[in-house]
């Protein structure tokens, strides 16, 4: 009988410490990254992760952006389809791996993932001055020297990103140029605010009309 009961009260020893054990066990810290997706394309887009819509107030027009918004960090799928009813099925997937508390931007310039592309972004803020980079989402336009007022982003590719670089708040004269031009293809005025962050990107098509035309884009960083 004394046997009995000592195995029995060594049976519930057991089972309270593995209780006890998995009480104390650490939960696994959720990560995020942030992505911002900028709409370089003709069609007015849904955003999804992992199969999950991100843009849920309004589909994501061109020229548009969602601005930064958390999602898991490491590999994940981001897949885009055209708003509607009447496109059920992604235009396409793209597989990232984005790290841990880093902004990204993802850059849509046409239906399939090709066409796509991410930059890591490196915010911060300038109490003194606006800063501005440039971004060359325009598949067919080739190599494009970007002016504004005194900066200069000079022969960004397709897919390429320049630095940010300080400019005064205001309006700000915009001029890009295809390879070898001296006249600018676009000259326009951007209003800039001091302590703001700013993506200057080319979009569509040198012979693209309506929302594919060939233009420039703005995209609030910070």
């Amino acid at each position: 009988m004394n046997i009995r009961c000592s195995v029995f009260l060594f049976i519930v020893a057991l089972a309270g410490f593995a209780s006890c054990k998995n009480n104390d066990e650490v939960i696994a810290k959720q990560v995020s990254s942030y992505v911002n997706v900028v709409n370089a394309s003709a069609d007015t887009l849904n955003f999804f992760v992992n199969g999950t819509r991100k843009n849920n107030n309004s589909g994501l027009y061109p020229g548009g952006q969602t601005y930064y918004l958390a999602v898991p960090a490491g590999s994940q799928n981001y897949s885009f389809k055209k708003a509607g009813p009447s496109y059920p099925n992604p235009l396409f997937n793209l597989a990232l791996n984005l790290k841990d508390s880093v902004y990204n931007t993802i850059y849509v310039t046409g239906e399939s993932a090709s066409g796509a592309f991410s930059t890591t972004d490196s915010l911060y803020t300038d109490t003194v001055a606006a800063q501005v980079r440039f971004v060359n989402a325009s598949p067919d336009a080739g190599i494009l020297t970007v002016t504004v007022n005194t900066a200069s982003f000079t022969a960004r590719a397709f897919k390429t990103s320049s630095v940010f670089l300080p400019v005064t708040g205001g309006q700000n004269e915009i001029k890009i140029y295809l390879a070898g031009a001296s006249t600018p293809k676009i000259d326009t005025i951007v209003t800039m605010t001091n302590n703001h962050g700013y993506t200057l990107f080319s979009k569509g098509l040198l012979n693209g009309k309506g929302a594919a035309a060939f233009n420039v884009g703005v995209a609030l960083n910070f």
